[in-house]
């Protein structure tokens, strides 16, 4: 049976990580309405742009973004002071806490380690 849920889990992904995130989004439905939208926007955005490749640190990005939000409209900031004059810089500010796992990071250790090999081959060329 527990082989059986490795499976199942490897095929459609963590079973307890969807339900966080079901949970985590039905707490967004809570918010009001103009902080519902902007979480929603910002949401949208972070995760076209993000490339996280980790459901954990994923989780954690959303996790903290609707905790942000959930505060701001008790404390009774406004969306506009949350996000200030450009909801990019705050995206992108906000999304440089969650790199550790963006899919690109995969492709700049590629990148290092083939060109180190490049010049190795290159560097035996020239001593022979």
């Amino acid at each position: 049976m527990v082989e059986r849920k490795k499976w199942f889990e490897w095929l459609i992904g963590s079973l307890e990580q969807k339900r966080q995130y079901k949970q985590q989004q039905a707490r967004v439905k809570q918010l009001p309405a103009s902080y519902r939208q902007a979480q929603e926007a910002i949401q949208r955005y972070l995760l076209h742009r993000g490339g996280i490749s980790n459901g954990e640190e994923l989780l954690q990005m959303l996790e903290d973004l609707t905790e942000l939000m959930e505060r701001a409209a008790a404390d009774g900031t406004s969306v506009a002071e949350v996000f200030g004059e450009d909801p990019v810089d705050f995206a992108e500010e906000f999304l440089a806490n969650y790199t550790d796992s963006q899919w690109i990071n995969k492709e700049k250790d590629r990148l290092k380690k083939s060109i180190d090999e490049a010049v190795r081959i290159e560097n035996q060329g020239n001593t022979s």
